[in-house]
């Protein structure tokens, strides 16, 4: 199951592995991604913590560790194809990936449908 939070992050959840990217909405607002950067790994993180950034043809947007955890991989296709946001923000989009996060700090994000109704 797929958790959002309120600055346009993705969360899902396998055992305690997280995978963290952008929402389609939010890939949707910056237009076409033309740079990331990707967080560096093995590197500890709070929720809440600004840990990789995303550039557009309209903007800059930090992106947020929606949970804490420790970053252990990294999409490293997006440095040479950052528009894979924009083709696939959900799936081959994603940007990192945190270890140790547990189940009830996912819990608190946003349902699929908690998100939808918020970003209306």
């Amino acid at each position: 199951m797929k958790y959002f939070s309120k600055d346009h992050e993705w969360v899902n959840l396998e055992g305690d592995i997280a995978t963290i990217g952008i929402s389609v909405h939010a890939a949707a607002e910056l237009g076409d991604v033309t740079f990331v950067e990707l967080p560096e790994t093995d590197e500890s993180v709070d929720a809440g913590a600004a840990v990789s950034v995303v550039e557009s043809v309209k903007a800059a947007s930090d992106i947020y560790a929606p949970v804490a955890g420790t970053i252990i991989e990294v999409n490293e296709i997006l440095e040479d194809e950052p528009e894979i946001i924009n083709e696939d923000a959900e799936v081959k989009g994603w940007i990192f990936k945190l270890s140790g996060v547990s189940q009830a700090s996912v819990e608190k994000l946003m349902t699929a449908e908690q998100y939808a109704e918020f970003i209306k």
